[in-house]
């Protein structure tokens, strides 16, 4: 729900693309980041005088059900990775089945951001209820 969330939110009409990184079997990949959002920044830079050249990139940790938040040493972690990759942010997410997200910008873990901040327009609530709806009964 996470990557749908995310792939169908925009900013100034810019859709993030999701990469996520699955193990064999699909299950969790080793590693700390569990997707990447990326989209192309439209706004004026120093480093490109063209539009489009540059990306916004977001470093994700998704977090459902009962499983326990980073710690401390994974949220040192996260950040340097995003420091070595020049991330713009890293957010872990948190979905309960029959909540919404809740976003928090690492390495603060205590104030939830909403969605709407971080990834622009978020589609209506509707349509993640039918989202969520669709893939409780794998349609």
């Amino acid at each position: 729900m996470t990557k749908w969330l995310i792939s169908h939110s925009s900013k100034g009409g810019v859709k993030w693309q999701v990469a996520t990184f699955t193990g064999k079997g699909g299950q969790e990949s080793a590693g700390i980041v569990d997707m990447i959002a990326i989209r192309k920044r439209h706004g004026a830079s120093d480093l490109s005088e063209h539009r489009g050249d540059l990306f916004e990139i977001i470093l994700i940790q998704v977090k459902g059900g009962r499983a326990r938040f980073p710690s401390q040493q994974d949220v040192e972690r996260l950040v340097k990775v995003k420091q070595h990759h020049r991330a713009d942010k890293v957010v872990l997410t948190e979905w309960k089945r029959g909540e919404k997200l809740c976003c928090y910008l690492l390495p603060d873990m205590v104030n939830p951001v909403p969605a709407s901040e971080i990834f622009g327009k978020v589609p209506s609530k509707t349509k993640i209820v039918d989202a969520t709806h669709a893939a409780a009964i794998g349609t």
